[in-house]
């Protein structure tokens, strides 16, 4: 008994730890926020090193550190393909857009299109877009950082709400006084404490096996009762040719989605220069690719040590991996919680939901400050920018309270429903406006539109009617049957659709694009020299 008391003390002593340090970094941060170009951009004074981790800690979400350990443990080569994709994906983040849409003044994807279409109008389309990824992947990070709360004080399960709103404020602080910078400190301590335990978890579960990979996956294998189809693609979503068209949705779903999630692209505009944006690529990828290897190797510890009857009782899709092998590495205690290791990994899960859902917080309300009033990116200094900030704060507030009343009504559903919209909207829309802003002459305002109003209802729809809605046990209403789209991702139909209304509804003459170009660039250049929306560095 001691030793459980032991193990939830020390959960005590590191959560109050991790939340004081973390709020007195967003103090430090805070000292003068109330400048757009702080509050917003302040991750342009982290230099390369900072720039780059704070992007890796962004980038590492509930998502990554539990769902792709438990997709490793129950479904083997699968859960290895999604670790691989995430690092993919960071990869073409910071090879393809990370010199191309660095820009000073510009806070929002919404920024970054109307100064590169010089057409004021795409704000609003971007801001739909915005919120739309953002909101599904805000509720689940939330909900998932009050259940880990929950498990990590071992607190019976009517405190989820109770701990969901803990959580909740804790991010609105965060968000609205620490800015982009103070977010960006978060995000660096989280890097930090996440890798460590990770590495110490895979450390010790290739230590049970003699530090030798082949002898893991063996027993790895033998756990998971799948046999061969262990080590072969397919185990997730089934070995006919829906579930190979499933799993190559979902790998490009992740690859495109999680490249152009706002977040993320809010931390690349204030990079200074081309070579800061090279080293940040470096930091940011080195890190994610040695997390994504420790969580390979703890998801099979956790298939070769648990086994996967008891995985898939205590969470069908097996997001309770990462926690459960903590107890199986710990002989010395009765259970998983009654581990002092229990008890720092648990922080390093809530340390990564509650840093996403900061960062996520504040670029959605970047988004609802700037891209959804009419003198966006026009305001000017003094008063005006104070303004702003303080409109930027209340659309925390006002965020982060409608994210807590609603995860109250989503925390018993399977959050997967929920990431697959948000990742599907990501990849489906926010790819082909990026590329043809970027590379495509005569791309144009209408463009943007077609691609967003468009993208959006065939998202929905197909999402409605897929097995991921209905129609299965582990859907989100599995109550009811109606679906009629045979694929739980839609983003094969609508990732191509995306880029196919987004060459459509462009311009049809290249060669008149940049005239019409320059006339919008001319009814904005007032405010850009007013200290909106300005070009700084990188060619067009």
């Amino acid at each position: 008994m001691s030793g459980a008391v032991d193990a939830r003390s020390l959960a005590v002593v590191i959560f109050l730890a991790f939340v004081a340090v973390s709020l007195l970094l967003c103090g430090l941060a805070a000292a003068d926020q109330d400048d757009p170009e702080h509050f917003y951009a302040g991750g342009a004074t982290l230099g390369p090193v900072g720039a780059g981790l704070a992007i890796a800690g962004d980038y590492v979400s509930a998502a990554t550190l539990l769902s792709t350990t438990g997709s490793v443990a129950l479904a083997g080569f699968d859960g290895l393909l999604f670790a691989l994709a995430t690092v993919a994906s960071l990869v073409l983040v910071m090879r393809l857009f990370a010199e191309r849409l660095r820009r000073q003044g510009v806070f929002t994807m919404g920024d970054f299109l109307a100064d590169r279409l010089g057409d004021g109008s795409v704000r609003r389309a971007l801001g739909v877009a915005t919120l739309v990824v953002l909101a599904p992947l805000l509720l689940v990070q939330l909900t998932t950082a009050g259940r880990v709360m929950t498990a990590m004080f071992g607190l019976p399960d009517g405190a989820l709400t109770g701990c969901t709103v803990a959580s909740g404020a804790l991010m609105v602080c965060y968000s609205a006084f620490g800015g982009m910078r103070g977010t960006g400190y978060i995000q660096i301590l989280k890097v930090a404490v996440v890798l460590g335990a990770v590495t110490l978890l895979a450390g010790l579960v290739l230590a049970r096996f003699d530090w030798s990979p082949f002898a893991l996956f063996d027993a790895a294998q033998a756990g998971s009762k799948a046999g061969a189809d262990y080590a072969l693609p397919g185990l997730q979503f089934g070995h006919g040719l829906a579930g190979g068209l499933d799993l190559i949705g979902f790998q490009l779903t992740l690859v495109l989605g999680a490249a152009c999630m706002p977040h993320i692209m809010m931390r690349l505009h204030p990079i200074r220069d081309a070579w800061t944006a090279r080293r940040a690529g470096v930091w940011a990828t080195v890190p994610v690719a040695v997390l994504c290897a420790g969580i390979v190797v703890v998801g099979l510890g956790a298939s070769a040590l648990i086994g996967r009857d008891l995985l898939h009782a205590a969470d069908p899709a097996g997001g309770t991996a990462l926690l459960m092998v903590t107890g199986a590495l710990d002989p010395g205690a009765s259970g998983p919680r009654d581990s002092p290791l229990f008890a720092l990994v648990a922080c390093a899960a809530f340390a990564t939901t509650l840093a996403a859902v900061a960062g996520i917080t504040l670029a959605a309300a970047s988004s609802v400050a700037r891209d959804f009033t009419l003198k966006s990116g026009a305001q000017g200094e003094g008063k005006a920018s104070a303004r702003e900030i303080r409109h930027a704060r209340w659309a925390v507030a006002g965020i982060g309270a409608f994210a807590v009343f609603l995860s109250a009504y989503t925390h018993d559903r399977n959050p997967q429903v929920l990431l697959s919209l948000s990742f599907a909207a990501a990849a489906s829309i926010l790819p082909p406006v990026l590329l043809y802003a970027l590379f495509r002459p005569g791309f144009d305002a209408r463009g943007v539109r077609w691609t967003v109003y468009g993208t959006l209802p065939l998202i929905c729809v197909l999402m409605v009617m897929s097995p991921a809605f209905s129609g299965t046990p582990v859907a989100l209403f599995p109550e009811w049957d109606f679906a009629v789209f045979p694929l739980q991702t839609p983003g094969l139909v609508t990732i191509p659709a995306g880029f196919l209304l987004g060459l459509l509804g462009s311009g049809r003459d290249p060669d008149a694009a940049p005239d019409t170009r320059n006339r919008h660039r001319a009814r904005w250049a007032p405010a850009r020299a007013r200290g909106g929306v300005r070009a700084a560095g990188g060619g067009r």
